[in-house]
Order: structure tokens, then C-alpha cells, then sequence
């Protein structure tokens, strides 16, 4: 079927007490190969499962993204970066503790040698949906790549209705900004993007002088 043409399903929610039922058939949805767009504290990300490659192909084909440019896993359980085979570093640890859940990536080195970044988002929405879909869960923003990631689910639908399968609605996110993205390959870490936490907090913390 041609994605294109299809009817994209919009569930509006409270982002308080998001209705269970809504949560657990945009999960089946995820889980399936479809392709969900929900909101986290930042911006509205799109969520595809890791492990279906035809997932993953249509996440890139509907975004126009490069197929060499890396998804971020997005989780609700720290456990689950160590079952994708990464160490967590003493700097991991320390941002972790301090600003997770929050808008905050970070890349670690698996023991293969990749790099995979995570991220947990504060927001229950988004925690609830990771759960229940129970695969590893990419999100990269809801959006074309290149134009200003959406805040609103009116917002994803100007890009992306017709293209993917679920909206999940609970109204305007809260910071409007992407995460901070964090390189902890390197030594010292390196700021790939700073969002929401800002470059000097990060260093701060870690005791390293900018």
C-alpha cells in the first residue's frame, strides 16, 4: 500500500492521565511497522521500531532523511541501554541522574564499537508509549527534515497527514526546543546540538572548562 494515500489516525489524550486504551492501540500500531507521531517535553517526535527494517526505510523515505544519519533509541527504562550492549560511563551516569528523564541525548559506544544515542523523555505520554510498545522505539522530530520541528499535533499534520499511521494529541508541547545532544565517545564529550540544557550546565557538571 502506498503510504501516501492512507488515512492518518489522530487520538487526541490528556498528557495528565492519557486514556490507556489510546496509548496500548498506537503501540500495537508502533509495534506492527507503523509509523506513530506522540509528543515528549521538547517537540512531537515520530516513532518507528528498530527492529523492522521496513520500518525504518519508510521512517527515512517519509522524513526525506539521509540514510547515513543515526536515530536516536528513545526509552523508559535505563536497563535497557545496557541490553543494547552499551557500557554507561561515570559521565554518562552523572547526566543521567541529573537530567533524565528530560531533554537530554546521549551518545554512548556499544562493546561492537557502534555509536547509538538515547534519550528519555519527560513526558507520560511518550513514557506510556514506549512501554506498551514494547520494541526498541526511534524518534527522530515529526517532521520533513530541514523545516522547524513541530510543537503541536496540527503542526506534525501539516507535514506528515497522509504519510504516517498515528497522531497521538495532548495539545502544545512544553519547552518547544529539541534536546541536547551529547557526544560521550569522546573525550572530552563534545555538544553536537545544544538544546534545551544549555553547553555550560553540561560542562558545569562534568567539571570540564569550556
Amino acid at each position: 500500500m502506498n503510504r501516501s494515500l492512507k488515512k492518518t489516525l489522530v487520538f487526541k489524550v490528556s498528557g495528565r492521565n492519557p486514556d490507556s486504551k489510546i496509548i496500548t492501540s498506537a503501540a500495537k500500531a508502533l509495534r506492527a511497522g507503523g509509523l506513530v507521531a506522540f509528543p515528549t517535553e521538547t517537540v512531537y517526535g515520530l516513532a518507528a521500531n528498530l527492529l523492522d527494517k521496513g520500518a525504518i526505510s519508510e521512517l527515512h523515505r517519509v522524513k526525506d532523511r539521509p540514510k547515513g544519519k543515526p536515530f536516536t533509541v528513545h526509552i523508559a527504562d535505563t536497563a535497557i541501554i545496557r541490553k543494547m550492549g552499551c557500557p554507561v560511563t561515570k559521565e554518562a551516569k552523572i547526566l543521567i541522574d541529573k537530567f533524565w528523564p528530560g531533554p537530554l541525548t546521549v551518545i554512548l559506544r556499544s562493546k561492537s564499537g557502534e555509536k547509538i544515542g538515547f534519550r528519555m523523555p519527560d513526558n507520560k505520554v511518550a513514557l506510556e508509549l514506549i512501554k506498551k510498545s514494547k520494541v526498541p522505539v526511534v524518534a527522530p522530530s515529526a517532521n520533513i527534515s530541514g523545516r522547524k520541528p513541530p510543537t503541536s499535533a496540527p503542526e506534525v499534520l501539516a507535514d506528515l497527514n497522509g504519510k504516517i499511521d498515528v497522531v497521538i494529541d495532548s495539545g502544545r508541547t512544553g519547552l518547544g526546543i529539541e534536546s541536547t545532544v551529547v557526544d560521550l565517545t569522546q573525550s572530552p564529550p563534545v555538544i553536537l546540538r545544544e538544546g534545551a540544557i544549555k553547553k555550560h550546565q553540561i560542562f558545569r557538571l562534568l567539571k570540564i572548562k569550556i
